[in-house]
């Protein structure tokens, strides 16, 4: 079948529009799970003793997920960007990889609670809890 004149953009029009719409929706699920602006609460299981400090850093850190680009925001240091990928999903637990501006590559562990809280665990079964911004 051939289009012409207005049949032909209109046609057109249409596969550009099926086209964005599909590279859209084609994110991981976790990643638009995780998308949006995530600040620092509070902090789980640290010595009594770090605790204070602990729980400060941690309400001075945020993270923004904006598609697959990661924003990390920590106190005393300049904000970070990188894009990052979903590296295993198992139930609640989430990995990904973020890649640095030099190429090195950092993995992350983070536990998702509900669509207002992840947890990023750090090891040594510590971890900051993050809400998301509304």
């Amino acid at each position: 079948m051939k289009f012409t004149g207005n049949r032909a953009r209109w046609v057109g029009g249409l596969c550009l529009v099926t086209a964005i719409a599909v590279l859209n929706g084609c994110g991981h699920p976790v990643e638009r799970k995780l998308s949006g602006r995530w600040v620092g609460e509070s902090v789980e299981n640290f010595d009594d003793k770090d605790v204070a400090a602990a729980t400060g850093w941690a309400k001075g850190t945020s993270m923004e997920f904006a598609g697959s680009s990661l924003t990390v925001a920590i106190p005393a240091e300049e904000p970070r960007t990188g894009p990052f990928k979903i590296v295993k999903v198992h139930n609640s637990d989430v990995s990904i990889a973020v890649t640095r501006r030099d190429g090195t590559v950092d993995r992350v562990r983070f536990k998702l609670d509900d669509e207002h809280s992840i947890r990023w665990m750090l090891g040594e079964s510590r971890s900051i809890v993050l809400r998301r911004e509304m």
